[in-house]
């Protein structure tokens, strides 16, 4: 499924503005819900969950600063 340069823009935009809010408060929600752990393990548990929601999306986001490789020149 090859997603055109506009689409991948609009798409990075919605994840950024809703999606990575949502996850945030649920990655919280849910370190708390076992009790709080030591703070270097909480540390690195924020670490890995914050890499690991970009992992899967990587795509989208690839090459979004750039200039319009479809426009005219």
């Amino acid at each position: 499924m090859a997603l055109s340069y506009k689409t991948r823009r609009r798409l990075s935009a919605l994840i950024l503005l809703v999606g990575l809010p949502v996850y945030i408060v649920v990655a919280i929600s849910v370190v708390n819900w076992f009790g709080r752990p030591p703070i270097l393990l909480e540390l690195l548990i924020y670490l890995a969950l914050g890499l690991l929601w970009a992992l899967p999306l990587k795509y989208v986001f690839r090459g979004v600063g750039q200039a319009d490789p479809d426009a005219d020149k």
